[in-house]
Protein backbone atom coordinates (compact mmCIF):
# COMPACT_ATOMS: atom_id res chain seq x y z
CA UNK A 1 0.00 0.00 0.00
CA UNK A 2 1.21 3.50 -0.81
CA UNK A 3 1.95 5.88 1.94
CA UNK A 4 -0.61 8.42 1.75
CA UNK A 5 1.88 10.95 1.90
CA UNK A 6 2.55 11.04 -2.07
CA UNK A 7 -1.10 11.37 -2.55
CA UNK A 8 -1.47 14.50 -4.40
CA UNK A 9 -2.72 17.54 -2.36
CA UNK A 10 -6.75 17.71 -3.21
CA UNK A 11 -6.80 13.76 -1.95
CA UNK A 12 -5.36 15.10 1.16
CA UNK A 13 -7.44 17.65 1.11
CA UNK A 14 -10.97 15.63 0.13
CA UNK A 15 -10.10 13.29 3.03
CA UNK A 16 -9.32 15.82 5.55
CA UNK A 17 -13.05 17.64 4.86
CA UNK A 18 -14.52 13.82 5.21
CA UNK A 19 -13.21 13.30 8.74
CA UNK A 20 -14.61 17.16 9.50
CA UNK A 21 -18.11 16.18 8.12
CA UNK A 22 -17.91 12.85 9.76
CA UNK A 23 -17.61 13.97 13.35
CA UNK A 24 -19.75 17.17 12.94
CA UNK A 25 -22.39 14.19 12.20
CA UNK A 26 -21.87 11.72 14.52
CA UNK A 27 -21.51 14.88 17.50
CA UNK A 28 -25.37 15.72 16.50
CA UNK A 29 -26.27 12.17 16.96
CA UNK A 30 -24.55 12.21 19.81
CA UNK A 31 -26.61 15.12 20.80
CA UNK A 32 -29.81 14.13 19.64
CA UNK A 33 -29.49 10.76 21.55
CA UNK A 34 -28.82 12.27 24.58
CA UNK A 35 -31.98 14.87 23.98
CA UNK A 36 -34.17 11.63 23.58
CA UNK A 37 -32.79 9.72 26.63
CA UNK A 38 -32.76 12.83 28.64
CA UNK A 39 -36.92 13.35 27.77
CA UNK A 40 -38.27 9.88 27.50
CA UNK A 41 -39.42 10.28 31.49
CA UNK A 42 -41.37 13.05 30.32
CA UNK A 43 -42.83 11.82 27.54
CA UNK A 44 -43.75 8.83 29.61
CA UNK A 45 -45.11 11.22 32.29
CA UNK A 46 -47.47 12.72 29.74
CA UNK A 47 -48.64 9.72 28.36
CA UNK A 48 -49.83 8.56 31.77
CA UNK A 49 -51.05 11.40 33.85
CA UNK A 50 -54.78 10.10 32.94
CA UNK A 51 -55.61 7.45 35.29
CA UNK A 52 -56.93 4.15 34.31
CA UNK A 53 -60.16 2.47 34.62
CA UNK A 54 -60.20 1.55 38.68
CA UNK A 55 -63.49 -0.14 38.51
CA UNK A 56 -66.71 -0.98 36.26
CA UNK A 57 -70.11 -2.25 38.04
CA UNK A 58 -72.59 -3.58 35.34
CA UNK A 59 -75.10 -5.79 37.31
CA UNK A 60 -75.90 -9.20 36.56
CA UNK A 61 -78.07 -10.31 33.98
CA UNK A 62 -81.11 -12.04 36.46
CA UNK A 63 -84.18 -11.12 36.62
CA UNK A 64 -85.97 -8.58 38.28
CA UNK A 65 -85.98 -8.22 42.28
CA UNK A 66 -86.48 -6.06 45.21
CA UNK A 67 -84.18 -5.28 47.28
CA UNK A 68 -80.87 -4.82 45.63
CA UNK A 69 -78.04 -6.93 47.25
CA UNK A 70 -74.34 -8.00 46.92
CA UNK A 71 -76.02 -11.33 44.62
CA UNK A 72 -76.84 -8.96 41.95
CA UNK A 73 -72.80 -7.15 41.61
CA UNK A 74 -71.07 -8.48 38.74
CA UNK A 75 -67.13 -7.25 39.22
CA UNK A 76 -66.11 -10.03 42.19
CA UNK A 77 -63.67 -7.50 43.74
CA UNK A 78 -66.69 -4.71 44.28
CA UNK A 79 -68.92 -4.79 47.80
CA UNK A 80 -72.45 -3.13 47.69
CA UNK A 81 -73.70 -0.83 50.02
CA UNK A 82 -77.06 0.75 50.97
CA UNK A 83 -78.15 3.96 52.47
CA UNK A 84 -80.91 6.43 53.78
CA UNK A 85 -84.82 4.94 54.67
CA UNK A 86 -85.85 3.68 51.15
CA UNK A 87 -82.57 1.71 50.66
CA UNK A 88 -84.73 -1.98 51.26
CA UNK A 89 -86.93 -0.79 48.10
CA UNK A 90 -84.02 -0.57 45.63
CA UNK A 91 -85.08 -2.71 42.64
CA UNK A 92 -82.87 -4.64 40.28
CA UNK A 93 -84.85 -4.30 36.98
CA UNK A 94 -85.04 -5.67 33.68
CA UNK A 95 -87.95 -5.87 31.27
CA UNK A 96 -88.48 -7.97 28.48
CA UNK A 97 -89.41 -5.06 25.93
CA UNK A 98 -87.96 -3.58 24.76
CA UNK A 99 -85.15 -6.06 23.46
CA UNK A 100 -82.11 -3.89 24.82
CA UNK A 101 -83.69 -2.76 28.09
CA UNK A 102 -80.79 -2.91 30.30
CA UNK A 103 -80.18 -4.76 33.81
CA UNK A 104 -80.37 -1.62 36.25
CA UNK A 105 -81.03 -0.09 39.44
CA UNK A 106 -84.13 1.30 39.72
CA UNK A 107 -85.49 4.18 42.90
CA UNK A 108 -89.18 3.88 41.61
CA UNK A 109 -90.41 2.52 44.44
CA UNK A 110 -88.56 3.89 47.47
CA UNK A 111 -89.94 5.65 50.24
CA UNK A 112 -87.82 7.72 51.34
CA UNK A 113 -84.01 9.29 50.16
CA UNK A 114 -81.64 6.21 49.25
CA UNK A 115 -78.41 5.53 48.23
CA UNK A 116 -76.08 2.99 46.69
CA UNK A 117 -72.37 2.90 46.99
CA UNK A 118 -69.50 0.39 45.68
CA UNK A 119 -66.26 -0.29 47.53
CA UNK A 120 -63.48 -2.18 46.40
CA UNK A 121 -62.38 -5.03 48.65
CA UNK A 122 -58.36 -4.31 48.66
CA UNK A 123 -58.26 -0.62 47.76
CA UNK A 124 -59.45 2.90 47.59
CA UNK A 125 -59.12 5.30 45.41
CA UNK A 126 -57.17 8.48 44.67
CA UNK A 127 -59.66 11.03 42.75
CA UNK A 128 -57.51 13.62 42.79
CA UNK A 129 -56.24 15.47 39.61
CA UNK A 130 -57.71 13.95 36.10
CA UNK A 131 -60.00 11.46 37.46
CA UNK A 132 -62.94 10.41 35.74
CA UNK A 133 -66.83 9.39 36.56
CA UNK A 134 -68.74 8.17 33.89
CA UNK A 135 -72.24 5.95 33.85
CA UNK A 136 -75.41 5.23 32.02
CA UNK A 137 -78.37 6.23 32.95
CA UNK A 138 -82.13 7.98 32.56
CA UNK A 139 -84.03 9.62 35.19
CA UNK A 140 -87.44 10.71 35.12
CA UNK A 141 -89.59 13.86 36.98
CA UNK A 142 -87.52 16.17 38.44
CA UNK A 143 -84.95 13.38 39.25
CA UNK A 144 -80.88 14.51 39.43
CA UNK A 145 -78.65 11.62 39.73
CA UNK A 146 -75.38 12.80 41.69
CA UNK A 147 -72.02 11.41 42.89
CA UNK A 148 -71.74 10.34 46.43
CA UNK A 149 -68.36 9.87 48.01
CA UNK A 150 -67.37 8.42 51.52
CA UNK A 151 -63.55 9.46 52.56
CA UNK A 152 -61.09 7.50 54.08
CA UNK A 153 -61.53 9.65 57.60
CA UNK A 154 -65.52 8.84 57.16
CA UNK A 155 -66.87 11.69 55.62
CA UNK A 156 -69.42 11.86 53.28
CA UNK A 157 -69.76 14.18 50.27
CA UNK A 158 -72.16 14.98 47.18
CA UNK A 159 -71.84 16.33 43.99
CA UNK A 160 -73.07 19.64 42.35
CA UNK A 161 -73.05 18.21 39.18
CA UNK A 162 -76.04 15.39 37.90
CA UNK A 163 -77.29 13.94 35.31
CA UNK A 164 -81.47 15.06 34.93
CA UNK A 165 -83.92 14.00 33.15
CA UNK A 166 -83.84 12.15 29.87
CA UNK A 167 -86.41 10.51 27.45
CA UNK A 168 -84.22 7.56 26.80
CA UNK A 169 -80.76 5.91 28.10
CA UNK A 170 -77.64 8.32 28.45
CA UNK A 171 -74.09 8.42 28.73
CA UNK A 172 -72.67 10.58 31.35
CA UNK A 173 -69.10 12.20 32.30
CA UNK A 174 -67.98 14.03 35.08
CA UNK A 175 -65.04 15.41 35.24
CA UNK A 176 -64.03 15.27 39.41
CA UNK A 177 -62.04 18.68 39.09
CA UNK A 178 -64.64 20.63 37.76
CA UNK A 179 -67.29 19.39 40.61
CA UNK A 180 -68.17 21.61 43.66
CA UNK A 181 -68.76 19.05 46.22
CA UNK A 182 -71.32 19.37 49.34
CA UNK A 183 -71.61 17.36 52.75
CA UNK A 184 -73.97 14.60 52.85
CA UNK A 185 -75.31 12.68 55.98
CA UNK A 186 -75.12 9.18 54.52
CA UNK A 187 -77.90 8.30 56.76
CA UNK A 188 -80.65 10.54 56.02
CA UNK A 189 -78.91 10.76 52.63
CA UNK A 190 -79.76 14.61 52.48
CA UNK A 191 -76.85 17.28 51.52
CA UNK A 192 -75.74 19.69 54.93
CA UNK A 193 -73.94 22.22 52.96
CA UNK A 194 -70.66 23.07 50.90
CA UNK A 195 -67.67 20.79 51.51
CA UNK A 196 -64.80 23.45 52.06
CA UNK A 197 -61.92 22.02 49.81
CA UNK A 198 -62.28 18.34 50.55
CA UNK A 199 -59.41 16.15 50.19
CA UNK A 200 -60.25 13.09 47.36
CA UNK A 201 -56.91 11.29 47.58
CA UNK A 202 -58.17 8.51 49.91
CA UNK A 203 -62.12 7.75 48.38
CA UNK A 204 -63.28 4.24 49.90
CA UNK A 205 -66.52 4.38 48.25
CA UNK A 206 -68.19 5.44 45.41
CA UNK A 207 -72.01 5.58 44.31
CA UNK A 208 -74.87 7.66 43.10
CA UNK A 209 -78.16 8.96 44.82
CA UNK A 210 -80.74 11.85 43.74
CA UNK A 211 -81.61 12.86 47.17
CA UNK A 212 -85.04 12.34 46.62
CA UNK A 213 -87.98 8.97 47.50
CA UNK A 214 -89.21 7.46 44.47
CA UNK A 215 -92.14 8.48 42.43
CA UNK A 216 -92.85 5.25 40.47
CA UNK A 217 -92.14 5.40 36.77
CA UNK A 218 -92.95 8.70 36.12
CA UNK A 219 -90.33 10.16 38.74
CA UNK A 220 -87.35 8.21 39.47
CA UNK A 221 -83.46 7.24 38.53
CA UNK A 222 -82.46 4.71 36.70
CA UNK A 223 -78.73 3.04 36.49
CA UNK A 224 -77.15 1.12 33.80
CA UNK A 225 -73.55 0.82 33.96
CA UNK A 226 -70.88 2.98 36.09
CA UNK A 227 -66.83 3.36 35.50
CA UNK A 228 -64.20 4.79 37.98
CA UNK A 229 -61.66 6.27 36.62
CA UNK A 230 -58.59 6.43 39.28
CA UNK A 231 -55.33 5.68 40.97
CA UNK A 232 -55.63 2.89 43.40
CA UNK A 233 -54.29 3.57 47.07
CA UNK A 234 -53.48 1.15 49.39
CA UNK A 235 -55.95 0.40 52.24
Amino acid sequence: MKDISSFPFFIHLHFNDFNQNYMIVKNINTVILLFLFSTTPVFAQQTNYRPELFFREDWKETPAEIPLSQKYVSNTDLLVNLYGAGKDSLKKSNHQKPVDDPFYIWSGLCLGNWMVTLKHKSNNVDLSGFAKIRWHSKQAGLRQLRIALKLADGSWLVSNQFAGPSKDWQNWEFNVLDIEWHKLDAERVVETGIAKGPKLSNVAEIGFTDLMPGGKSTACSRLDWIEVYGKPVNR
